[in-house]
Formats: C-alpha cells, sequence, structure tokens
C-alpha cells in the first residue's frame, strides 16, 4: 500500500514534538478519520527557523507531517505558505488515493500556523 519513502519517513519521523518556545500554532484534524495534526514553528526575521509535529493518526498522517514540517525550516513565511499537499506528495514518491487528505492536513496545519503568526505579529 505505501511505497518505502512513506514507510521510511513514518519509521523514522523528523521534526517529531513541539518547538521550544515557539511563535506560531497550527492545529487541525480530520473528523471522518480521525486524524488530528498539530504544527508549531518558530519564525524569525520572516524565516521559519524550526518546525515541529504532533500527529494522531495512521502511516499516512505520520510521515507527511514529517516531510512538510522538513520541507518549510529555512524557508520564508511566504515560501513556506505556498507549500502544497500535492508538493508533500510529490516528495513522498506519491500516496494512495485513499490517503491523499493526510497531506491535506499537512498543508492546512502549515497554513493555520502562519496565519497564527501573522495575526500575533500583525503581517
Amino acid at each position: 500500500m505505501y511505497n518505502d519513502r512513506v514507510i521510511e519517513e513514518f519509521r523514522h519521523p523528523q521534526n517529531v514534538g513541539e518547538v521550544e518556545n515557539y511563535n506560531a500554532i497550527g492545529t487541525v484534524g480530520n473528523e471522518v478519520c480521525g486524524d488530528i495534526m498539530q504544527i508549531t514553528l518558530r519564525i524569525e526575521d520572516n524565516i521559519i527557523k524550526d518546525a515541529k509535529f504532533k500527529t494522531f493518526g495512521c502511516t499516512a498522517a505520520v510521515a507527511t507531517s514529517s516531510m512538510a514540517t522538513s520541507m518549510i525550516i529555512g524557508k520564508t513565511v511566504e515560501e513556506a505558505s505556498k507549500l502544497t499537499n500535492k508538493d508533500v506528495i510529490e516528495a513522498l514518491g506519491g500516496l494512495p488515493p485513499q490517503k491523499i487528505h493526510c497531506s491535506v492536513l499537512a498543508e492546512e496545519a502549515i497554513g493555520l500556523a502562519i496565519e497564527d503568526y501573522k495575526k500575533k505579529n500583525q503581517k
């Protein structure tokens, strides 16, 4: 069902936990499957210095959380806000069709965290 890259990202996820002294947070959930994803960011001078996630969900949910956070560290807020679920799926080498919604959660959680940061900093 899952390719080797997805399995590897699930078994050895990057950026698990909560960023110390984070200044942005986004939490999303999917009522149908029960997945919940929280992403915390530390943004300094408009650059994402750190990103971590806490995810309650399936293999795809954990893998997409891990990949998405890895993809935005070091990016500007504007660059990170352009990350799409399709970018995450491509980086993972694909997901089964019934698991695409997990990548959407990652995109949405990052978007909400960036929105949170902008509200707090009125940007």
